[in-house]
């Protein structure tokens, strides 16, 4: 099959293209770096561009007409979308519609969608699942939410396809080691607590310890990196075979305190880094965890890597291997299109 990929340089998209790779689809990936990495796309074409550029978008939609669309690209932090919203709402919202614009002029049916659990805010029960009222309380949760709206709104009036995906809080790495998280400042607790075992961060601040949660310490339903791409790879053959537009959450159902996993990256390490206790993150909700029993049940997605303590040895296997296996990957030969308009 032939799959669009925005976003697919980066964290998630390098990892689901990986899949996508394995099982044989022409895959374009569309990213303008500046998170992601040439390195990270380990099969397939990347197109160096941005979803603001509608020109060379279209461009380039028309010329490769994918069967379906699959949409990474975008902005993430929380604590970032609260200091700077209209960045999100550029980014999320505009230049969705950029892409959404560009498959209906290619005539584009089909689209994964790259959803939050944000979009939940503060759930009123836990584990939550898809017929919760939304009631996002950060911008980047109210710009998936509008995503989501967007969406739906098209699929009622138009020919048009689609699954949102609400991932929970996805960490880890390649289980073969070949990619992982890198980025530049990297805000997920997992990495930032590696990064401390490994000495690059002299401490570690725990955002908030006054939660009414039984250690006062925020809890998030970790799943591996791994697990995220199947759910895609997945959820994309089953929109291919039912035509049915949808919403899936994608967690393991059970969640851990922050302190559970500073517990437990100390553990895998074998290195006891320093903990400072500090103020509240704007933004973040005390719970949330996953009900993926509809992803199961209609794609028959199943985790393999359900275990915090595997998820973290992933992910510090990486940090410890990365800058040998980033050097071998950019070494190789890849076929890397380049533009800017």
């Amino acid at each position: 099959m032939k799959i669009f990929v925005t976003g697919g340089a980066g964290y998630i998209g390098s990892h689901v293209i990986k899949e996508l790779g394995r099982e044989g689809h022409d895959l374009l990936v569309f990213d303008n770096l500046s998170t992601g990495h040439e390195w990270a796309v380990l099969y397939g074409k990347l197109i160096t561009g941005d979803l603001s550029d509608k020109l060379l978008l279209n461009e380039v939609m028309k010329e490769f007409r994918p069967e379906a669309v699959i949409h990474f690209a975008a902005s993430i932090q929380v604590e970032e979308s609260v200091r700077e919203p209209m960045l999100y709402y550029k980014n999320n919202i505009n230049n969705t519609l950029n892409l959404l614009e560009a498959m209906r002029a290619a005539e584009v049916k089909n689209f994964l969608y790259s959803s939050s659990a944000a979009v939940y805010g503060i759930p009123v029960k836990v584990p939550v699942d898809e017929t919760v009222e939304l009631r996002p309380i950060n911008p980047y949760g109210t710009t998936k939410e509008v995503g989501e709206s967007i969406l739906r709104d098209m699929s009622v009036a138009h020919d048009f396809h689609y699954i949102a995906l609400r991932y929970f809080n996805v960490a880890g790495a390649d289980v073969q080691g070949r990619i992982g998280q890198a980025y530049s400042k990297p805000t997920h607790l997992i990495t930032r607590a590696l990064k401390c075992a490994k000495g690059e961060a002299k401490k570690l601040s725990i955002y908030g310890t006054d939660y009414p949660t039984t250690d006062g310490t925020c809890v998030r339903d970790y799943i591996h990196i791994d697990d995220i791409a199947s759910a895609h790879v997945q959820a994309l053959a089953y929109l291919m075979d039912t035509g049915e537009s949808d919403v899936m959450n994608c967690g393991y159902g059970h969640g851990f305190s922050v302190r559970d996993v500073v517990s437990a990256v100390k553990k895998v390490t074998a290195i006891n880094f320093p903990v400072e206790e500090a103020e509240r993150r704007a933004g973040d909700p005390p719970v949330i965890v996953a009900d993926s029993g509809k992803l199961k049940a209609k794609t028959g997605w199943e985790p393999r890597h359900n275990d915090l303590e595997f998820i973290i040895r992933t992910a510090w296997e990486w940090e410890l291997n990365s800058v040998r296996k980033i050097k071998v990957l950019s070494s190789k030969a890849r076929t890397v299109i380049r533009n800017g308009h």
